[in-house]
């Protein structure tokens, strides 16, 4: 019971649509902090994810925060200079991209989790 809770928490958490607010940070304040900040979080997620439950839960939340990116990145994109800053990639190229590129780093915070799992046995 504690893992499918723990589970659903996780799922709830990456449901925040961490791509898309890195390129409005990166859009509105010329600031990379937002990509930082997505890193972070999602590879704690993917470590705390691994370590306290299973990692289907890692797969969805992942899928539905791509979902979500998805949807507020198409509500911007009415705005012309939204669709040529990220030039010469279109804004859901970008978000397809940074959503793989942000894979690697959970799948080290998951064999990080396996490492310390095995240890504590």
């Amino acid at each position: 019971m504690r893992k499918i809770v723990i589970g659903i928490i996780i799922i709830c958490l990456y449901c925040f649509p961490f791509v898309y607010f890195s390129m409005h940070l990166d859009f509105a304040n010329r600031s990379m902090l937002g990509y930082l900040f997505m890193i972070i979080v999602t590879s704690l997620l993917a470590f705390f994810g691994k370590l306290f439950s299973k990692s289907i839960s890692l797969i969805i939340g992942n899928i539905l925060s791509v979902i979500i990116s998805f949807y507020f990145i198409s509500e911007m994109t009415g705005n012309e200079r939204w669709g040529g800053y990220f030039k010469p990639l279109t804004p859901y190229q970008l978000l397809i991209l940074v959503s793989f590129l942000n894979l690697i780093p959970q799948f080290f915070a998951l064999m990080l989790a396996n490492r310390y799992k095995k240890g504590n046995k």
